[in-house]
């Protein structure tokens, strides 16, 4: 056998053991992904700051099976931002009532100085980094939700089962809702009252 032979069968022995070796030895876990000021003001503008203490909610609500994210943040003009950062300013809430035209809801004010400007900010996923995507599929900033706390749950619709974010609402009758993907936008259904 030539010398030159053995080396490169050596060679293709060397690399299969490497790519097994590779394939079993336990992949190093990617740093921590942090959603601070800084990426919410990357992701939404200026206008938008985080608030601390929400968690942010993960998972697929539009169905493709790609993680989306759900953040709780104070937005002072989403209108202004929306062209340069890509994103679309929605109210399902007042829609649900007859009052979708969000050039006009964004006037509307919470009586509770603490409440205003807050609200979510959707980041559909796509490709691999899922929801931490540099250009993700798409961004929402949903205004005027009332809110006192929200969590993601799976809810039956028409047969087929989607995931929900279910809103404990502010307000004296202590309303349920949800707001879910229908395929097209998000849409907001009032679930009923406590019974307390």
């Amino acid at each position: 056998m030539s010398p030159r032979i053995v080396v490169l069968a050596a060679l293709a022995m060397f690399l299969s053991c490497a790519s097994v070796a590779q394939d079993i030895m336990p992949k190093t876990p990617s740093p921590a992904f942090t959603v601070d000021n800084d990426f919410v003001q990357k992701e939404f503008g200026s206008t938008c700051t985080r608030i601390p203490g929400p968690p942010v909610l993960t998972g697929d609500l539009d169905g493709d099976g790609i993680e989306d994210a759900v953040i709780v943040a104070k937005c002072k003009n989403a209108l202004m931002d929306q062209g340069e950062n890509n994103f679309t300013v929605i109210d399902p809430y007042y829609s649900f009532f007859g009052y979708g035209n969000t050039r006009i809801t964004t006037q509307f004010a919470s009586e509770v100085p603490e409440e205003r400007g807050i609200s979510l900010l959707v980041i559909h996923g796509i490709g691999p980094d899922a929801w931490r995507s540099a250009t993700p599929k798409a961004k929402f900033v949903i205004i005027n939700m009332p809110f006192k706390q929200i969590g993601l749950k799976k809810m039956v619709l028409k047969k087929k089962s989607v995931l929900a974010l279910y809103i404990e609402e502010t307000g004296a009758d202590q309303m349920t809702s949800a707001l879910f993907w229908d395929g097209k936008k998000y849409r907001y259904v009032p679930i009923g009252a406590s019974m307390e």
